[in-house]
């Protein structure tokens, strides 16, 4: 459970403290995520990779995931999955292993515990103290709106939804586009049903064959 405080205005003019607190199910159903308890948040890392070779990845298996490194395509879907979800403020450009997991999941049709992993984050950031707390702001927004919904708000400090513009989109399609991949799964077919097995792709999926590249990346880590 995350405690916290919400100052208000009252009619006399003075402010009042209103204790908050909320669990992951409180942060489920607000966002409305569709995930449940039982839902994973740790996904195999050969899986993982595997999927990424799916979609385009260009670096080395073992090194840093960077968005740059993929197809102008799913470059997108990878860049707003890190800014709605990462926990930190910056270095945008890296997924950390749970984007890493989620992205995988999207693309795959793959439940995953969305909800838990928003909540961890935010608890870990609410005890580091200092500006860290503040992060997944529109989260906390909605989490403070369903509580109160009288609340008053400063409008320099709503935060608005702004649509892609040609600018923006200019630029994640900086530098020279890295080879082109086709949409696959979840992103080709909404009908899509993800492998069994912790598989990435079906036996009479028809693509190309990652096995070598895995096998090698998991054999070289082996080794190390």
């Amino acid at each position: 459970m995350i405690y916290s405080e919400v100052r208000k205005k009252v009619e006399n003019g003075q402010d009042v403290d209103l204790d908050i607190k909320f669990n992951v199910g409180d942060l489920r159903r607000v966002l409305e995520l569709g995930d449940s308890d039982s839902d994973p948040t740790i996904i195999p890392e050969r899986l993982c990779k595997g999927i990424w070779c799916r979609i385009g990845f260009t670096g080395h298996l073992n090194g840093k995931m960077g968005k740059t490194l993929f197809c102008y395509s799913y470059k997108f879907l990878i860049h707003h999955v890190v800014h709605a979800l990462s926990h930190r403020k910056g270095a945008y450009d890296k997924t950390s292993d749970y984007i890493m997991s989620i992205i995988t999941c999207l693309v795959l049709n793959r439940p995953y515990n969305v909800s838990n992993v928003i909540f961890e984050y935010l608890a870990k950031n609410a005890r580091a103290g200092s500006t860290k707390y503040i992060m997944y702001p529109r989260f906390i927004m909605m989490m403070i709106d369903d509580q109160f919904k009288d609340i008053q708000k400063d409008a320099n400090d709503v935060l608005g939804l702004r649509n892609m513009t040609p600018e923006t989109i200019s630029r994640l399609i900086k530098g020279p586009e890295p080879r082109v991949k086709r949409m696959v799964c979840k992103i080709n077919n909404p009908a899509y049903v993800a492998p069994k097995n912790d598989m990435w792709r079906h036996d009479n999926s028809n693509s190309e064959n990652e096995d070598e590249k895995i096998n090698q990346m998991v054999e070289k880590k082996t080794r190390w």
